[in-house]
């Protein structure tokens, strides 16, 4: 299957009166066409800031470092981009039309006094100006049924407040669908919603990845939801990626202590006591030396605070970066 996204050492920076801290530091990874993977970690370890330097949505006054390489294809003619080098116009001709996302939060993305529909051929106009209205209108209700959206039309006239929170995720999935994107980034779609409806958007976007050959990015703290979506997992700390695998194996032996501390603290059916991970997520502008997990970590040695650990390969397909992972040179990024 064909590499669709190319992270090489990806970065994004903030301006800050001490100096530039970097919420997200050097990240790489590879997203293969219609492969889903999960990104989990604590609030503020860099997920969603990494979505937003990759939609070009990073804060005023931020700078992209890096590449983040994504295949695109136009007119049948494939090229590749480097969206760390894009911003402007370039930036709003590949958003939305090549890469998409769903937000957290609709009730707060979507304008609360358009009408649905209208939002959604909005973003239609943009890439499409010449086409009609008619088609303008028959695509809308196209991506609102792809949603699975009941009683498109009506839904289409209503605005924000007159729907139901799974309702408006499932319109924000349509906006993001609307031009058909090849890679989708859903940032923690599900963290508002009921049990009941949580399963159901997760099972969507499962179906969605399916059906229409999307690569999916999927951003959440719920490790039970990522068992269920993802094909391979990313683990983030303090802007790095510590840990990353195949799901099954990295939530079933987990090689970094963080990631093993996230699945203690995750609750379960059994009703086993939880262990939460003392201390918390350091400032980016007061790093510890060496490994910023090590003032949490259990295992802590001398040997932590040398300098940062490379990704080291626990097996085929997995790696963490830690010193307890034995070290070879196939595991060296």
């Amino acid at each position: 299957m064909a590499v669709l996204l190319r992270l090489e050492n990806f970065s994004v920076e903030l301006p800050t009166p001490s100096g530039w801290i970097r919420p997200v530091n050097e990240v790489s990874f590879e997203l293969q066409e219609s492969e889903v993977l999960g990104l989990v970690g604590e609030s503020g370890c860099g997920k969603t800031m990494l979505s937003l330097g990759l939609m070009g949505l990073e804060p005023h006054g931020a700078r992209r470092c890096g590449r983040a390489w994504l295949e695109i294809s136009r007119e049948g003619v494939s090229a590749r981009v480097n969206l760390a080098a894009v911003a402007g116009e370039g930036m709003r001709k590949l958003r939305g039309h090549e890469i998409a996302m769903i937000f957290q939060e609709p009730m707060t993305a979507l304008d609360p006094v358009m009408r649905i529909g209208a939002q959604i051929e909005e973003a239609i106009r943009v890439h499409e100006p010449k086409i009609t209205r008619a088609e303008v209108q028959q695509r809308t209700l196209e991506a609102l049924k792809l949603a699975s959206v009941p009683q498109s039309a009506v839904r289409a006239h209503q605005f924000p407040h007159q729907l139901s929170g799974g309702l408006r995720q499932r319109a924000m999935i349509a906006m993001a669908l609307a031009m058909r994107p090849r890679l989708l980034i859903a940032d923690e779609p599900t963290t508002a919603l009921d049990v009941t409806v949580q399963q159901q958007i997760v099972q969507l976007l499962t179906n969605l990845c399916r059906e229409l050959h999307l690569a999916l990015i999927f951003i959440t703290h719920d490790l039970g939801v990522v068992a269920q979506i993802a094909q391979r997992v990313a683990v983030m700390y303090a802007g790095r990626i510590v840990e990353m695998g195949p799901t099954a194996e990295v939530l079933t032996h987990p090689a970094h202590p963080y990631t093993a501390g996230l699945l203690r603290a995750a609750p379960r059916l059994e009703g086993k006591k939880l262990t939460p991970i003392a201390g918390a997520v350091p400032k980016l502008d007061d790093l510890p030396p060496g490994c910023a997990f090590s003032p949490r970590c259990e295992f802590h040695c001398s040997e932590c605070d040398v300098a940062v650990p490379d990704l080291r390969e626990a097996s085929p397909e997995h790696s963490a970066r830690c010193i307890l992972v034995p070290m070879s040179d196939s595991g060296k990024q």
